[in-house]
């Protein structure tokens, strides 16, 4: 009697990129080059909510041309989430529940795409499964754009966050330039980034000589120091008419304090930033009186697959399309990794790591990256970061706008047909 083929399923985790549809491009496509092996690819609507509430997306349905779209598709095809399954032994319930769903949907490939936190839930989900004695396959596959997974070489959608904020900051700087003499004389653009500094710090690629914007990077892992802030800011002014700033949203005080925390916190406990940019501005107007301007990058910053990276695109699309294939070969409990073989050519290669390695681990931006003044990026980070946002990948466009895909998420039948409450 022949075996009934396993199918899998695959979730989106936290804030989206432009680049994370690539990798689920990447993973359906594997799948259905291996449909020997695979049946189907279940996604779930939501994220891991879509698993619990058994509201399972049969990609099976989409069309090679739908499902190829993706890979030039910004947002989260499928829908993500932020939720925080806890600990087996207190969450008995809904890990379970998991076990339930995929038990029901001949379910035996779990592929979670997300950052530290995904890959913790996705090493739970691995060791739960064994001991219930239905063990199911496993694997992380990295996403993130604060590039803040060790072990990787980089994190996809990182590269393309990198090149949207350094085109952003060089762009706004010019425009602030020409209008210093009689207007603004301070610009400042918030970025993402809590605890490390990837992003603020790939703005410093904009900074090709002395005196270039921009002129002050503000990154977590250097304490603010508001004195030593407003001499730069006036000396940069007298010097150049004009001072373009770049925040990181997690820059803090001295003694750990947030600039511009909220009091609120998200699911995983980590503390509600915004609003770094005028919290700058308001202490340049009150320490300098000079005019000034505010951006927030936001989600502009993690969305425009417009001006995505050629590098960023490709490594995206491969670690989706790894994970399926570590899957095949029995692999669990891993994750699809960036290796970095050189830098001139830049070359790299995908391999894996112990999802143990990476889960709720956070890589912060290394010492030699930032300047000795604190205020700018080193050579060393320029040679780090340059591959990471090389070459255009542009969407198709009609009427002047990007063509995305759209797809028809058609949900299965449920089996187990119950409203399972997740609080």
């Amino acid at each position: 009697m022949r075996t009934q083929v396993k199918n899998a399923f695959y979730a989106q985790s936290g804030g989206v990129t432009s680049v994370i549809n690539s990798s689920a491009c990447g993973l359906i496509q594997t799948a259905r080059e291996n449909s020997n092996e695979i049946s189907k690819v279940f996604a779930g609507k939501n994220g891991i909510i879509g698993a619990l509430k058994e509201e399972l997306i049969d990609t099976s349905l989409e069309s090679d041309d739908t499902v190829a779209g993706l890979n030039s598709t910004p947002g989260g095809a499928f829908g993500s989430c932020r939720f925080k399954l806890g600990d087996p032994e207190t969450n008995t319930e809904l890990y379970q529940r998991l076990i339930d769903v995929f038990k029901a949907h001949n379910i035996n490939y779990f592929f979670y795409n997300g950052g530290g936190d995904s890959q913790d839930t996705t090493n739970k989900i691995a060791k739960y499964s064994q001991s219930v004695g239905f063990p199911i396959k496993c694997i992380g596959i990295p996403k993130t754009v604060d590039n803040d997974l060790p072990v990787t070489d980089c994190c996809p959608g990182f590269g393309s966050v990198a090149k949207y904020v350094a085109t952003s900051i060089l762009e706004a700087s010019l425009d602030v330039e020409s209008m210093a003499a009689t207007s603004t004389k301070v610009f400042i653009l918030e970025v993402m980034g809590r605890h490390a500094g990837w992003i603020a710090a790939a703005a410093g690629l904009a900074r090709e000589n002395t005196g270039q914007p921009p002129h002050i990077i503000l990154f977590p892992e250097i304490p603010f120091e508001k004195d030593k802030f407003i001499s730069k800011v006036v000396e940069t002014v007298k010097k150049y008419q004009f001072c373009s700033i770049v925040a990181s949203e997690g820059i803090k005080y001295s003694n750990g304090k947030f600039l511009a925390e909220q009091g609120n916190h998200d699911a995983f406990g980590h503390a509600q930033l915004g609003g770094v940019a005028p919290t700058i501005a308001e202490i340049v107007k009150t320490n300098t009186g000079f005019k000034y301007h505010w951006a927030v990058s936001d989600y502009l910053q993690r969305s425009a697959r417009h001006i995505a990276s050629d590098t960023d695109v490709k490594q995206a699309y491969s670690v989706g399309k790894a994970a399926l294939e570590f899957a095949l070969e029995g692999k669990n409990a891993i994750m699809p990794i960036i290796r970095r073989i050189s830098n001139s050519p830049y070359r790299w290669e995908v391999s894996y790591t112990d999802l143990s390695n990476v889960a709720n681990i956070e890589k912060n931006l290394p010492q030699n990256y930032i300047d000795e003044e604190g205020y700018g990026i080193t050579n060393n980070c320029r040679e780090y970061m340059r591959p990471l946002i090389a070459g255009e990948n542009y969407p198709s466009f009609s009427n002047g706008i990007p063509v995305y895909s759209k797809p028809m998420n058609q949900l299965v039948k449920r089996i187990l047909n119950d409203d399972f409450s997740i609080g």
